[in-house]
């Protein structure tokens, strides 16, 4: 009897760590209740919130550096496409991201194009002072500081989205990211070929 009890008690231990370990909470939490970290759902995880708390501001203000752009005379030509091609892209993607973070229970992110922190961050975002040089700028010079601006935001995203491919667990959220990386690159690509010949 006493044999038995040996083997029956690890075998519940055992059982109890593997239910732990299957818990969706998040891991920066210590406790039940603390509300400092990301919640997650069996749908995503801290990285998925994170990406999409992030990506809407950072599209946001993309728009708003491609409407600064577009209300401008004398832009060439292809910096207005592009700017075009950036707003069409990147508004439906803000809608969709706010759709996620609804489905998952968490708080729609900021649509604020300068809410998001530049501490230290590696986001590419642009600070007001830069946002008001673009917008002070005009002819050629305004369509190369976009251009220059844009590259740096698009690095910014790119970076984002990746963190988002290698730790995000939502397929919808993952699948975003990597069309985010695989357009912006190309973007990019177009965007220094421009600056080479203004």
């Amino acid at each position: 009897m006493k044999l038995r009890t040996l083997f029956v008690i690890p075998g519940i231990l055992a059982a109890g760590l593997v239910l732990a370990g299957c818990s969706t909470g998040p891991v920066e939490s210590t406790s039940p209740q603390s509300t400092t970290a990301p919640s997650v759902t069996e749908d995503s995880n801290s990285a998925d919130v994170m990406f999409a708390q992030m990506m809407v501001p950072h599209h946001v203000q993309a728009v708003e550096m491609s409407d600064v752009i577009l209300a401008k005379d004398g832009i060439d030509p292809r910096v207005i496409t592009l700017a075009e091609e950036i707003k069409a892209a990147q508004q439906p993607e803000i809608d969709a991201l706010n759709g996620m973070l609804k489905s998952w229970g968490m708080p729609q992110a900021s649509t604020d194009g300068m809410a998001m922190d530049h501490g230290g961050s590696m986001d590419g975002m642009m600070t007001e002072e830069d946002m008001a040089a673009l917008d002070a700028a005009t002819g050629t010079e305004a369509s190369r500081r976009f251009l220059e601006q844009m590259i740096v935001h698009h690095e910014g995203a790119v970076e984002m989205a990746q963190i988002e491919v290698d730790s995000g667990t939502n397929p919808d959220a993952v699948a975003m990211a990597q069309a985010i990386i695989d357009t912006q690159n190309i973007e990019i690509e177009t965007m220094r070929e421009i600056l080479q010949s203004l």
